[in-house]
């Protein structure tokens, strides 16, 4: 068990004033593995996972399906962090080392009992439920192998586990895997799913259109493979859903390492060890749709596991009538590599204007990035279309027809249409302004006012926005839920015609599939102002009802309440026994606080519980024991 000892205190403190090793130069063996050392473990996942929004940035190591397993530092050193919280890596712990890393323990269920008091006497000093507390260098040392804590299913966990990471002295995420865990066994390579190729240019095409187009693959002779020659002409880039397993597991998992190669040798890797988490958001320009790995570099990514390093690293751009066969490797943390073969063969130049037998979406107008992609059914009354920008009108013919449309391609970083005038009709692109990445920038126009940091694009923006149209509704539409940023923006709207209690009304952000999800908000008269990290359709909404409470157990040794709130979600929350703050736990999860004592004096007296939703609504509860 923990010991807190001044001997090592100064042990510690000495240890660390000695120059950091790099994660290269730790020996193997420096780390102990957390969970059930020496014995055969499994993980529910990997480093280098797509998770929603980010990489998962450790393993999730599985925990026999329940909750209490010893957790074991992972190497000498001391406390340098510690949380409790309901959220995220839930209760968690980091430990600094002498080797300059530090080790990450999440989703714990409690505290190694000497530090599960140091953090409760904390929390009555601040009287909060959830903190987090950097200890001093030294003041709560460890030695390798002394239980820490007890393993769990706190914060954004779907089930008990334990999540461990190793960082560098960079406090980048290192691949645990790397440093050979005798405990983890995998020989088995990565799975592919599906491939798609992408156009990355206007004059780019994959089978004859201006489209990203997906393949199912087959396995034979050892690889897998697409079955049939895909067509491209300009230059294109291939992206892979793929997934790993362990043996003894079913999970699929993620893995680091993509390559590509031709005949002439390989020319692309990516390898996604360490993650850097101040950029995170990147995963939206390294996958299609936090899916798909892109096995190229996008302009503007700023992740630098590329080789190259450099835009649009890995796309491919084939002559006419070129025939070639990429070999794209799939390689997980144990060096277990599969084979995927792609042919591509380059479509001629000449024809793909003219020869296309597809038939077309039915969308009229399209936003891919910086294009504007404009179809019209197929006309006798002539090819061109005229493309209106700033006052000038310029023609242009379509860029491929199909059987029963044609398609016209813009790019908007000529300039922004203000209408286009087809054979048959005329049609207004929604798009208002270019936002550039990396600049501060001030949208305003009658209806929203949108102020963009430097940090809140992944790339340029081509801004869409429109107040939002329907029976009784307000709000504001901003691109789309599958268009990204990387930090938030403000956002401002007119929202005069809202009729409902303003005092009770935010702004939730509101979901293809009709889910509203808080974004909080402030009126300034008929305007409403928030700040968001999302794109989509923004309403406002009236959260007028109070949480729930309801009381599970009351008595001398424990008070423990389920809290629920339907719309805005649970705020905060306080608890008094005979006049005296109470710490509350709290699982979201479950909807249940309970109270944790500073001292074991049965509770007596006046019980008063207040809860708090998002929207300032306050539900109370009062009692006796």
């Amino acid at each position: 068990m923990l010991k807190l000892n001044k001997f090592l205190v100064v042990l510690i403190l000495l240890v660390g004033s000695i120059p950091h090793t790099t994660p290269a130069q730790v020996s193997p063996g420096y780390f102990l593995f957390p969970i059930k050392p020496g014995e055969q473990n499994y993980l529910a996942g990997t480093m280098g996972e797509i998770r929603p929004n980010h990489f998962h940035s450790g393993i999730d190591i599985k925990t026999e399906g329940r909750q209490g397993l010893p957790v074991y530092a992972a190497a000498d050193g001391y406390v340098a962090r510690m949380k409790i919280t309901s959220f995220g890596y839930g209760n968690v712990l980091y430990l600094k080392h002498p080797s300059g890393n530090t080790t990450v323990y999440g989703h714990l269920k409690e505290l190694e009992p000497a530090l599960a008091a140091f953090m409760r006497e904390k929390m009555y000093a601040a009287k909060k439920n959830e903190l987090e507390y950097f200890p001093q260098p030294g003041e709560l040392p460890v030695k390798k192998g002394d239980i820490i804590a007890f393993s769990g299913n706190t914060g954004s966990s779907m089930g008990p586990h334990l999540h461990f990471e190793i960082r560098d002295s960079l406090d980048r995420a290192l691949d645990p895997l790397h440093f050979r865990f005798d405990e983890i066994i995998d020989q088995i390579p990565p799975f592919v799913q599906r491939v798609a190729v992408t156009p990355l240019t206007m004059d780019s095409r994959v089978d004859g259109i201006y489209q990203r187009k997906e393949f199912s693959v087959g396995y034979s002779g050892d690889a897998f493979r697409v079955a049939n020659s895909i067509q491209v002409s300009g230059k294109v880039g291939i992206e892979v859903l793929a997934y790993d397993q362990l043996d003894g597991v079913y999970n699929r998992n993620g893995f680091p390492t993509y390559s590509m190669s031709d005949g002439a040798g390989q020319f692309f890797q990516s390898n996604v060890n360490p993650i850097d988490f101040s950029l995170d958001r990147f995963i939206l320009s390294h996958t299609y749709r936090n899916r798909f790995t892109r096995l190229y570099k996008k302009e503007n990514n700023l992740y630098q596991f590329y080789s190259p390093d450099s835009t649009w690293a890995g796309a491919l751009q084939l002559a006419p009538r070129e025939q070639k066969e990429i070999a794209v490797t799939l390689t997980d943390s144990y060096a277990n590599s599969r084979k995927l073969l792609i042919n591509l063969l380059g479509e001629d130049a000449d024809d793909r204007l003219y020869s296309q037998n597809v038939t077309l979406g039915n969308e009229e107008i399209g936003y891919q990035d910086h294009v504007l992609i404009v179809n019209e059914p197929n006309s006798d009354a002539g090819d061109f279309a005229t493309f209106y920008v700033h006052g000038y009108a310029m023609e242009m013919p379509y860029a491929y027809q199909g059987t029963n449309k044609r398609t016209y391609l813009w790019d908007m970083r000529l300039g922004i249409p203000d209408s286009v005038r087809l054979c048959t009709k005329t049609v207004f692109p929604e798009v208002n302004a270019r936002i550039l990445f990396h600049q501060e920038t001030l949208y305003k126009d009658g209806f929203a006012t949108l102020l963009f940091n430097e940090t809140t694009l992944l790339s340029d923006l081509y801004l869409r926005v429109s107040p939002v149209l329907g029976p009784f509704q307000t709000g504001i539409t901003i691109n789309s839920e599958e268009e990204y940023l990387r930090e938030s923006m403000e956002v401002i709207f007119d929202a005069s015609d809202f009729q409902g209690d303003r005092t009770r009304s935010h702004v939730y952000l509101l979901r293809s599939n009709g889910t509203k999800s808080w974004q909080g908000g402030n009126w300034q008269g008929d305007e409403v102002s928030f700040s968001t990290r999302n794109l989509g359709t923004f309403v406002v909404a009236t959260d007028s009802t109070p949480p729930r409470i309801q009381p599970m157990r009351t008595n001398a040794s424990e008070i423990r309440f389920s809290i629920r709130d339907d719309m805005s979600g649970i705020k905060d929350f306080e608890a008094y026994v005979d006049g005296q703050w109470v710490l509350m736990r709290y699982e979201h999860k479950q909807a249940m606080i309970w109270s944790e004592k500073i001292e074991k004096v049965p509770f007596k007296g006046d019980i008063l519980l207040k809860v708090r939703d998002m929207a300032n609504n306050e539900a109370v509860y009062r009692g006796k024991i």
